[in-house]
């Protein structure tokens, strides 16, 4: 995800960096060499003229825009989505750290559970984005549990396991009382809650046939929009075209992006910004100097 501060407007127009402008470049450069062909051919094709006005294109952007916007506002839902339940994550992760630190007996020891809320969200984001189940576990978890996670399917699932077992013998050994154990353990579940619906987003995606849809009639309506400008406004065809094909690839591009937020793109969510903050939260609540907070790359800022 980019994290940066909006520059002036000026430094807006020519800001490369998530414009998504590299993702595109041939898909608009063909339809710009095209354009500049038609207004050579002054509209014809193999010495046939197409009659084409700008009045159908007209119906035709407007339809295609409605469709455009649905599919974008779609995406976005899931991308809002994603960012609401990792933000339960980490509210779920402060209040049971916690309750762990200042409910229960003075003789437990609560920063093996802390460590292993941290975990939890580590190893959450790790299945998200298809990385090793114990990469960054070192030192978080038991080392007979992180060898049970290297052959897991859902490292995250057993982690909650292991922190339900930990709440149970609090209970037994009467260093937790039994109310607040059950307390603990309904946030316990609301974490699961959390993982299944990033789970849901991540192997739920949008219907291919709608995407196929809405690629074929942006790229037709580009192609053709040549044929019905270049009587009109000649030489200014391309630029014209350019600018309306610009948009709509570029819309498409990115609810492509958005749609599987867990990603690694330039506008997906910051997976590891957000376990480094639950990490750095955590952390000074233990009383111990969180790591150092993840700067963004100078890529981000500059370009």
């Amino acid at each position: 995800m980019i994290v940066r501060p909006r520059p002036p407007w000026v430094r807006l127009l020519f800001v490369r960096r998530g414009s998504l402008l590299r993702r595109i470049a041939s898909q608009l450069l063909f339809v710009v060499v095209l354009a500049c062909a038609v207004v050579i051919a002054h509209g014809e094709l193999f010495h046939w003229k197409v009659t084409l006005t700008s009045a159908p294109f007209s119906l035709m952007g407007v339809a295609l825009a409605i469709f455009l916007g649905f599919r974008i506002n779609t995406s976005y839902d899931r991308y809002w989505e994603a960012r609401k339940l990792w933000g339960g994550v980490l509210i779920g992760s402060r209040n049971l750290a916690r309750q762990a630190l200042t409910l229960t007996g003075g003789s437990v020891q609560a920063r093996p559970f802390v460590l292993g809320l941290i975990a939890f969200a580590t190893a959450m984001r790790n299945e998200l984005r298809h990385r090793p189940a114990t990469d960054g576990l070192d030192g978080l978890l038991p080392a007979e549990l992180v060898d049970r996670l290297r052959g897991a399917r859902s490292a995250p699932t057993l982690i909650l396991l292991w922190l339900g077992a930990w709440l149970r013998a609090r209970r037994d050994a009467d260093e937790l009382a039994p109310m607040l154990a059950q307390h603990m353990e309904g946030s316990l579940d609301a974490l699961s809650i959390m993982l299944g619906g990033c789970e849901r987003i991540a192997n739920t995606p949008l219907p291919f046939t709608y995407s196929v849809i809405l690629h074929r009639s942006s790229y037709l309506y580009c192609m053709l929009l040549p044929f019905g400008l270049v009587d009109s406004i000649g030489w200014m065809t391309p630029l014209v075209v350019a600018f309306v094909a610009y948009t709509f690839f570029a819309l498409e591009a990115l609810s492509d992006e958005i749609e599987e937020p867990f990603g690694i793109m330039a506008n997906d969510l910051a997976l590891d910004a957000i376990v480094a903050g639950i990490d750095a939260s955590l952390r000074e609540m233990l009383g111990e100097p969180p790591p150092p907070a993840p700067r963004p790359n100078a890529e981000f800022i500059l370009i």
